[in-house]
């Protein structure tokens, strides 16, 4: 009962949402990476809402997204689905729209936050951006 009341009290503030999933979030593994991308080879991400996806290469467990969510915001997330992340499924961007599909189990993720939007329970992992002139530099 304490367990319950707990969930309530904390969902209702939104403080813990997540901690009263069945299971709770699961965790995409760290990889510890640094790379950089250049705005002159990645023209679209000088454009609001316009998501690039790439591959392992450039870091990341299943790959990158990044997207310019305002003047000189970007976000970064790890390509690799919340929903059983062992299977390192990378999810793929939806035509026309800042969402990204998991093709493995048909979770949907918006990428202005990486939230999940249908089936899965966790967000997208989150990496640090940061921009120097025409260079994003990505990291964790």
């Amino acid at each position: 009962m304490g367990k319950v009341v707990w969930c309530i009290a904390f969902s209702a503030v939104s403080l813990l949402p997540t901690a009263c999933k069945k299971g709770g979030c699961n965790v995409v593994d760290y990889r510890p990476f640094n790379t950089t991308i250049s705005l002159v080879e990645f023209n679209e991400l000088r454009l609001l809402m316009q998501p690039v996806a790439l591959g392992a290469e450039h870091g990341g467990v299943a790959g990158l997204l990044i997207m310019q969510v305002s003047d000189g915001q970007y976000v970064a997330f790890d390509r690799c689905s919340t929903v059983n992340p062992q299977r390192q499924c990378a999810v793929e961007l939806e035509k026309g729209a800042p969402l990204a599909i998991d093709p493995c189990s048909g979770a949907k993720y918006i990428l202005t936050n990486g939230s999940p939007s249908a089936v899965a329970e966790c967000p997208l992992r989150p990496y640090h951006v940061r921009r120097n002139q025409d260079i994003l530099i990505v990291s964790n």
